[in-house]
């Protein structure tokens, strides 16, 4: 192990008895050694409580009297954290015994490296892994409808995605993140904004970390398994709360987030999606209507968190602009990491 920078594991439960189990044991099976595992319960009522329990000998639990939403909950478990890396992790999740190694050894590639994925498969709510491995996701990336979606998922792994590659965000279903980032991109000491509750704020992350000159890796040979519930799909079967928050969330991260350069170049594109929305929201999705009377309530809050993300820019019109495309963008990784690619074949034959 080239590096023994220490690692916290910050995960959100809310009515998640169905996976946290085997989530923890997952986690505590890595070869890496972890400073600790910090979980905090956002009032769950589904027995999650009675299995975190059983943990508490080896995790540092914490429950809420409410759901504070996965944003705030997740700051929370970041404040109380101490790591030189923090991992957020969902309770859908399964890592594989290698994953958190092969994340802080890559890296460690480059000192702007603030986030690093791996690739993450599918598997069901039961568990049950399909015969040939689907993607869930290799990083997160945005199209010229400030779409964000995650790069290759329903996708058959076929071996398209074996190089070390630097990607737009990464989904903190199972992101690592540098503690140097965290506090760097952190507004008014929120990392997540906790406006977002839930829903979208790791690409708001993304964002906000791409235009503060931050890079995200996406590292091959990172395996771990996710039971994807929201999909572009899927979204007549998602809880209205969950629906209200993605068209409130679409908005508020455009507002804080978007320059005028990156919004002219895509105009076309952005109105015919903002037309979309607004209409099923009119039409057919009325409970998410209240989602723009959120953002007019909270209008002066939002633009002051603008104002003080873009005082802090630190990159040019043209590099944000070369990650909203409608194929998935991802770029070069330095020539380092084909020397670890080398090794970490090498470990897996």
């Amino acid at each position: 192990m080239a590096h023994n920078d220490f690692v916290s594991v910050t995960i959100v439960t809310y009515n998640s008895g169905r996976f946290i189990r085997r989530c923890l044991e997952s986690v505590l099976a890595q070869k890496y050694p972890l400073r600790e595992i910090i979980v905090i319960d956002n009032a769950s009522t589904d027995g999650t409580i009675d299995i975190l329990e059983q943990f508490e000998d080896r995790c540092h639990v914490y429950y809420n009297e409410e759901n504070v939403g996965f944003a705030a909950a997740q700051n929370q478990a970041i404040a109380m954290s101490s790591g030189e890396w923090v991992l957020t992790l969902n309770p859908d999740v399964l890592l594989l015994p290698n994953f958190i190694q092969a994340l802080v050894e890559a890296g460690h590639a480059d000192a702007r490296i603030g986030a690093v994925c791996g690739k993450l498969l599918t598997m069901s709510a039961h568990f049950e892994i399909p015969a040939r491995p689907v993607v869930d996701s290799t990083g997160i990336y945005f199209n010229p409808m400030l779409r964000h979606l995650d790069r290759g998922s329903q996708e058959v792994d076929n071996g398209h995605y074996l190089q070390y590659e630097y990607v737009f965000g990464a989904t903190a279903a199972a992101a690592l993140y540098r503690r140097a980032m965290i506090e760097d991109v952190a507004i008014d000491g929120e990392f997540f904004d906790s406006d977002f509750f839930v829903y979208r704020e790791d690409a708001d992350v993304a964002w906000r970390s791409q235009l503060m000159g931050w890079k995200c890796l996406y590292v091959p040979y990172a395996h771990g398994y996710h039971v994807r519930k929201v999909l572009p799909g899927n979204r007549g079967a998602l809880p209205p709360e969950i629906n209200m928050h993605s068209v409130k969330n679409r908005f508020l991260m455009r507002v804080k987030n978007i320059s005028s350069d990156l919004y002219w170049r895509n105009w076309f594109s952005i109105t015919a999606r903002d037309l979309t929305v607004i209409g099923c929201c009119l039409l057919w999705e009325h409970s998410s209507i209240k989602a723009f009377w959120y953002l007019a309530r909270n209008w002066k809050r939002v633009m002051a968190k603008r104002r003080m993300i873009q005082a802090r820019r630190r990159v040019d019109d043209a590099y944000m602009a070369s990650w909203f495309q409608y194929a998935p963008v991802s770029k070069q990784a330095p020539k380092k990491m084909a020397r670890m690619r080398a090794r970490s074949e090498t470990a897996h034959t």
